[in-house]
């Protein structure tokens, strides 16, 4: 099978097209024929060395992925032989790499995708799909009737905390730089979308809300926009912080003024049994069609080094993907 490897650790000059051999599935493992798989930032950051998480070399990256079920262990239960199915690993997880065309995993990673989802939907679910879930439902706990803002919107990520807090029955206003990602908000379900805030466009977000500020924010750029969204969040509200990449000066006095809560998440704190819930929680929002990933371009398996740039430098809006076959 063709495979993406990365030899040494760098810029994306770095992933190269090899050949190589899966070994047999284990009891608890499952071989799956891959037919797309999700490029992610921290799949980027990692090939740079540079990232908390740092594999061995070689190794092959990638968390998400979508295919078909080949083989399957002998104490395998949750999927079968022929399942369509859609990958969602975590890197300390027992898995080969999404961007190849088959791969070796423990099937507690493995879920089966309904019909109405596309292999490349399938592949925008993973890291993107339970990151958006544990934000919205895990740390903001976001009730129905409530007012969720979304700072950044039309990402992977943003688009499906979009569409899960609809489903929730929560007010959405999302925002975005260009008119194609809001068009793709508005798409996801969001009632009101805007321009990125800042300070001076904060009655913007007022206004949409009969002058009253969000009950929850998920923010995707923190290091820009966390003064902000402390002046935007009502009194009690929460801000669950999903991205950031470097340092900003708060007041925290709006903190007490507000008693809010300002909470972090990184996806990989989760455990085992919390990974499950994840997947189980995205699983039944797919089957009723309250989530449908959207992506944003897809490149073959072979151009897998200009998928890292897109990702790295926010070409696209949505998921990107690698198709593998």
């Amino acid at each position: 099978m063709k495979t993406i490897r990365i030899n040494q650790f760098g810029t994306s000059e770095n992933l190269v097209v090899e050949q190589a051999e899966l070994h047999t599935p284990a009891e608890n493992e499952v071989l799956i024929n891959l037919h797309a798989a999700g490029v992610n930032p921290s799949d980027v950051y990692t090939s740079t060395g540079t990232y908390a998480i740092k594999p061995n070399l070689p190794y092959t990256p990638g968390l998400d992925g979508a295919g078909i079920v080949e083989k399957i262990g002998e104490h395998v239960t949750n999927v079968k032989v022929g399942d369509r199915v859609f990958i969602a690993s975590l890197p300390n997880g027992k898995a080969t790499g999404t961007l190849a065309q088959q791969i070796v995993c423990e099937s507690r990673f493995v879920h089966p995708i309904p019909q109405h989802i596309s292999f490349e939907q399938g592949a925008a679910l993973g890291v993107p799909a339970l990151t958006a879930y544990r934000a919205v439902v895990g740390r903001a706990n976001v009730q129905s009737g409530q007012t969720v803002f979304i700072h950044g919107a039309s990402g992977a990520v943003g688009l499906q905390a979009v569409q899960i807090a609809k489903a929730l029955g929560a007010k959405v206003i999302g925002t975005a730089s260009r008119d194609s990602g809001k068009q793709l908000v508005k798409e996801a379900g969001a009632d009101v979308v805007l321009d990125h805030i800042k300070e001076e466009t904060m009655d913007a977000v007022l206004e949409a809300n009969d002058g009253k500020g969000p009950d929850v924010i998920i923010e995707f750029l923190a290091n820009e926009n966390l003064q902000t969204d402390l002046q935007m969040i009502a009194k009690h509200g929460v801000i669950v912080i999903v991205g950031n990449r470097g340092e900003i000066e708060i007041n925290p006095r709006l903190i007490m003024q507000k008693e809010c809560d300002v909470r972090g998440m990184v996806l990989f704190n989760v455990s085992a049994e919390e990974h499950q819930e994840l997947i189980q929680g995205v699983a039944k929002l797919l089957e009723s069609e309250q989530l449908k990933p959207v992506v944003g371009y897809s490149y073959p398996l072979e151009q897998a080094g200009k998928a890292f740039d897109a990702v790295i430098n926010g070409e696209h809006n949505g998921k990107v993907v690698v198709k593998t076959q």
